[in-house]
Formats: structure tokens, C-alpha cells, sequence
């Protein structure tokens, strides 16, 4: 967790440092014998593993001498979350941004990014990423038409996968190897397995990278959504091609240039429904009110670990394997599949039994 013994000079400090936390009562229920971990993303200060990138390519920006406090305005397109920790930035450093964003995001990001100051331009989601209205084409019109403008493009910039190498990772590694092994806890002492969703690639690219470093037969598991075109190989991506999806922050139709597919081991695809129903059992097992996109990971990694691949690991005693949980749900609480979850459920026996009282 971030720093709490000392002052911190701004909220950039407290960017990452989240916890690995046990995902004991999912792991009992699953039958597995291998320690589920998740890495908890949306305690970081912006509130997803996207704050990482933001802070990293705005500092990596300036070093360069790309950005000049007061004239240079940012510019970003982005399915939220890069959005918001690239405002949140942006509003300490003193650059105004510009956020160009699919029409399918939430209301939430939307009203987060204002928050910090950011101008949003919604597109439309259905727009091809090469076309000129999709959320890439508008932010290059922006750029060429507005003097000082920069877009730092995170499905280009090396700061991106460089993030997760040098921050993300590391704490993964630093937290599994400094807990020790028990007879009531078994670790192998090392970081068995990853699980994380893709969308610019960046995360399980940069982490993958650390964890092979740290342990050469770490694998690495990609979780992409059904409708999106990243796994491989293709034919994984043609059930569904094309398909619209509701999961947020995750998939595309193009292949982003910081996704290096040689660092990713297998992938799987998920559908709207298992992550959904991965965020319910994560909110009611383990207490954690996480987002779509960490339900569509943990979907991935049940699947795998069931999987003639993945069933080895997963029936081993003091196996670590570690799942990224992306964002929060305060992104997410206007959204349909949530209200439906939440609001409109089927009553409980408790509830029952409080009408009959009442």
C-alpha cells in the first residue's frame, strides 16, 4: 500500500504500491490447492493499474522536454481509466489534457475526468480505430489543430510496458517473496502464474518481462474479451469476431503496438456474463468492489487453472499465482450490469424474513 510513514509531497507519490491480497474463500470454493492471489489496482491514488502509466509517461514526457508547464496541453484517447490518471497528473503538474472517449465508456469516467479539470470529447464506439471519428482519429485531428498539443499514446509509448516492468511487477515479486511459507501457508517462493486482462497490451507485456526475470517458468496467462481480436492464435478470436462486448478497458479491434504477444504464454477469452459474475462472487467472497474488467481476470484465470494446462498449478500446494484486479467499481455504478446485480436482484432469504417482519 502506498507510503503511510512519512508525508507525502503530492498524489503522484501515492501511485501503485497496492497489495497482494489472499483470494482464500474463492480458492476453496474453486477446489483449487494453489495460493490465488490478487493484486488490487484501485487502491492505487487514481483508482486503477492505469495511474502507473499516466504518471510514468507525463514524467517521461517532461524529461524529453516534450511537455512545458503552462502551454503544452495533453491529449489522450482512452477507454477511461488512462484518462483519469493522466488528468489526475496533469492537475498537479499544471497542463491542461483533453480526453477523447467511446461513447460505450461510463458516466462515471466521464464526470471523473471533469473532476480533474480534463475536457472530454465522446466518440462513437462503433467507429473502427483507424477511422476519423473514433476516439484515436479525433485525438489526432485535436492535436494537429491545437498549438502545443501532444497526444503521449499509450498504445505507442514504451513507458507504458516500462511501468508495469519496473513498478508493477517487482511489488508482485517483492510481496510473494517476502511472505514466508508456512505449514498452514505453503509458497514456492516465487511467482508461479500471472493472469491479466489485455487492452493496449502494456500491463501483461511490462509484467511479464519482471515475473520471467524473477522465475524463467512463470506463465503468463492473456484474458481477452470475446469480440476483441487480441489473443492468439486467431482462431481463439473467431467465435464472436466483431462482437460488440460491455466490459470496459480491456480488448480491441487492432493490435497495439506496446502488446508484445511473445511475452504472453497462453490466452483466453471471457464473456460479459463470466465477468460479471466473477465481479459479484469477488464483491461477496472476498470483499473487494472491483470492476468488470477484474472480473473478466479472474474468469480467465478459473478457466485456465481448469484447464489440461493450467489444472497442474492449480492442484500444487504453495503455487502462487497471481491475478490483476484493474479498477474499482466506482466507475461503473450507473451501468446497467451493476444496477442489475445490485438493485434488481433476486431477495434474500434475509431480506425475506425482514418483508415478512415489516
Amino acid at each position: 500500500m502506498p507510503a503511510t510513514g512519512y508525508v507525502l509531497d503530492n498524489a503522484l507519490e501515492a501511485v501503485g504500491n497496492t497489495p497482494l491480497i489472499r483470494l482464500d474463500k474463492i480458492r476453496r470454493n474453486e477446489g483449487l490447492r494453489c495460493n490465488l492471489l490478487g493484486k488490487v489496482e484501485y487502491m492505487s491514488a487514481g483508482g486503477s493499474v492505469k495511474d502507473r502509466i499516466a504518471k510514468r509517461m507525463v514524467e517521461g514526457a517532461e524529461q524529453e522536454g516534450k511537455l512545458i508547464p503552462g502551454k503544452s496541453i495533453v491529449i489522450e484517447p482512452t477507454s477511461g481509466n488512462t484518462g483519469i490518471g493522466l488528468a489526475m497528473a496533469c492537475a498537479i503538474k499544471g497542463y491542461s489534457v483533453i480526453i477523447t472517449l467511446p461513447d460505450k465508456m461510463s458516466l462515471e469516467k466521464e464526470a471523473a475526468l471533469r473532476a480533474l479539470g480534463a475536457e472530454v470529447v465522446r466518440t462513437p464506439t462503433n467507429a473502427a480505430w483507424d477511422s476519423p471519428e473514433s476516439h484515436i482519429g479525433v485525438a489526432q485531428r485535436l492535436e494537429r489543430a491545437i498549438p502545443h498539443a501532444i497526444i503521449l499514446d499509450q498504445y505507442r509509448n514504451v513507458n507504458n510496458p516500462l511501468a508495469h516492468q519496473y513498478t508493477t511487477g517487482p511489488e508482485i515479486i517483492e510481496a510473494v517473496v517476502n511472505t514466508p511459507s508456512t505449514s498452514s501457508r505453503p509458497s514456492s517462493g516465487k511467482v508461479d502464474a500471472f493472469i491479466g486482462g489485455a487492452g493496449t497490451g502494456g500491463t501483461v507485456t511490462g509484467i511479464s518481462r519482471a515475473l520471467k526475470k524473477h522465475n524463467a517458468d512463470c506463465t503468463i496467462v492473456a484474458v481477452d474479451p470475446k469480440g476483441s481480436i487480441l489473443a492468439s492464435p486467431e482462431s481463439l478470436n473467431d467465435d464472436e469476431r466483431g462482437v460488440s462486448y460491455v466490459v470496459e478497458g480491456i480488448g480491441y479491434d487492432f493490435i497495439p503496438d506496446v502488446l508484445s504477444r511473445a511475452d504472453v504464454d497462453t490466452w483466453t477469452k471471457t464473456s460479459d456474463a463470466e465477468a460479471f459474475a466473477a465481479v459479484r462472487i469477488l464483491m461477496r467472497e472476498e470483499g473487494l468492489l472491483v470492476g468488470g474488467s477484474s472480473g473478466s481476470a479472474l474468469a480467465g484465470a478459473l478457466r485456465w487453472l481448469k484447464s489440461p494446462e493450467g489444472e497442474k498449478i492449480a492442484a500444487a500446494e504453495g503455487q502462487n499465482v497471481v491475478v490483476l484486479l484493474p479498477d474499482g467499481i466506482r466507475n461503473y455504478m450507473s451501468k446497467p450490469w451493476f444496477l442489475q446485480m445490485t438493485m434488481d436482484a433476486e431477495p434474500s432469504p434475509l431480506a425475506k424474513q425482514i418483508a415478512s417482519i415489516l
